[in-house]
């Protein structure tokens, strides 16, 4: 008890504890009203709304080229708005390339996806990677000036508008438009509460072009191997999706899709709120002593201890309470879930603690760590196809190879943790 007890006392228990809060609401909510969206929405809704996810996941992760991840670390705030402002920029052209090459080729890009109705919605990809990209932004300048509390709300505030859009729209129209034009609506309604945070930092700074180029400049590591290896991260999480409907099919990957939806709470609840606050002490740690091990260890215990029975309890009850919440026919879903939890406990602990490569500027690390899992999902892709292995077996293939290979990146983590 006292070690729990040591876990939820200091400063930085605190910040965690704010972002949970917000978090565990902005979960709860869409978590609360899926029952009634497995009901409006069929799975092969699910599936394509899972495919346009991946889509922008993909593309709102290297929206930035990753220099938001930069705005913590300056010691001044005017640095931090010039690496936010080059942030926008890069964001607005990337986005507008998109829409270009959507108006040409989008035919194609269906074709490509497996799935002809998804071109139907490539035209909102360029929309909602310009939001997800500025909410990042928004978000590490709200980090940057302890301002918990407004990444919090911006949560709850994204999650309110994401349910409300999705249930509306499902009763009115019977498609995945509904799905998809919440997710858009609910990263918009997130930023106008991020922003407040720069609106008060305005009024004492003065955009200047050369500012910027030098902030580009003094922190060209994160494009130069950030951006690479964010992209094969993103791929790396995302490529199943695209897997499923080669292999299977859309319905197959609306189950699936639900699947991760319920094992990506934890995730998005206590590790992301771990990974902020861990980023932000990491960066005063290393500014002050040149390495982050202490704080480190610190997270890294915190994590197992609350994330295990979290992830036991899930595996133990997966399908009954997936037929029983989500109706007969998604019981499937909680078989997915119930195979995935090796990988899903392993890759919750890695990923919050993986923006250490970013605090001790290591990023190469992190590409070779990308390309790893890539050739592995790549391989075990191939296989699947040459020996004609069903769904569920590849599932479990794929959940324990890179379960395994998570744990190596946490011990890889931990060496560069102490300054090595």
């Amino acid at each position: 008890m006292k070690i729990f007890t040591n876990i939820f006392k200091s400063e930085f228990a605190k910040n965690v504890l704010t972002l949970m809060t917000g978090t565990t609401i902005a979960q709860a909510i869409p978590i609360a009203v899926t029952p009634i969206l497995t009901r409006i929405y069929t799975p092969e809704d699910f599936g394509i709304f899972a495919l346009f996810l991946a889509i922008t996941a993909i593309t709102g992760a290297i929206a930035n080229a990753q220099y938001e991840k930069a705005i913590v670390l300056p010691e001044k705030d005017e640095d931090a708005l010039n690496l936010l402002s080059l942030s926008v920029i890069i964001s607005t052209v990337f986005s507008v390339l998109l829409l270009i090459l959507v108006l040409l080729f989008k035919d194609k890009f269906a074709l490509l996806l497996g799935d002809e109705k998804i071109g139907n919605w490539l035209f909102l990809v360029p929309i909602s990677t310009f939001l997800i990209g500025l909410f990042n932004a928004l978000s590490f300048f709200n980090i940057r000036k302890k301002k918990f509390k407004n990444v919090s709300t911006s949560l709850v505030t994204k999650s309110t508008s994401l349910t409300l859009t999705q249930t509306l729209l499902g009763f009115i129209l019977s498609s995945p438009v509904g799905l998809i034009i919440g997710q858009i609506v609910s990263n918009f309604t997130g930023n106008t509460v991020l922003y407040k945070t720069v609106k008060e930092q305005k009024e004492n700074f003065t955009f200047s072009k050369i500012e910027v180029k030098k902030q580009a400049k003094l922190y060209k590591k994160f494009p130069q191997f950030s951006l690479p290896s964010i992209f094969l991260n993103s791929i790396n999480l995302n490529l199943i999706n695209f897997i499923i409907t080669a292999i299977a099919s859309t319905v197959t990957l609306g189950f699936y899709s639900l699947s991760q939806r319920i094992l990506g709470v934890p995730s998005r609840v206590i590790g992301a709120s771990f990974s902020q606050v861990y980023f932000q002490k990491a960066s005063d740690e290393y500014k002050l002593k040149g390495n982050t091990n202490l704080v480190f260890q610190r997270t890294l215990k915190k994590l197992i201890l609350i994330s295990v029975p979290i992830f036991l309890v899930l595996f133990i009850f997966a399908e009954p309470l997936f037929e029983f919440a989500f109706g007969d026919e998604w019981r499937i879903a909680g078989t997915y879930t119930k195979i995935l939890i090796p990988l899903a406990l392993a890759r919750f602990v890695s990923s919050s603690l993986s923006v250490t490569l970013s605090v001790h500027q290591k990023q190469q690390f992190s590409l070779y760590i990308n390309l790893l899992l890539l050739s592995t999902t790549i391989i075990l892709f191939m296989i699947t196809k040459y020996y004609n292995i069903g769904f569920e077996e590849f599932l479990k293939i794929y959940s324990y190879i890179l379960a395994f290979e998570y744990v190596l990146f946490i011990l890889i983590y931990n060496r560069i943790s102490k300054g090595k």
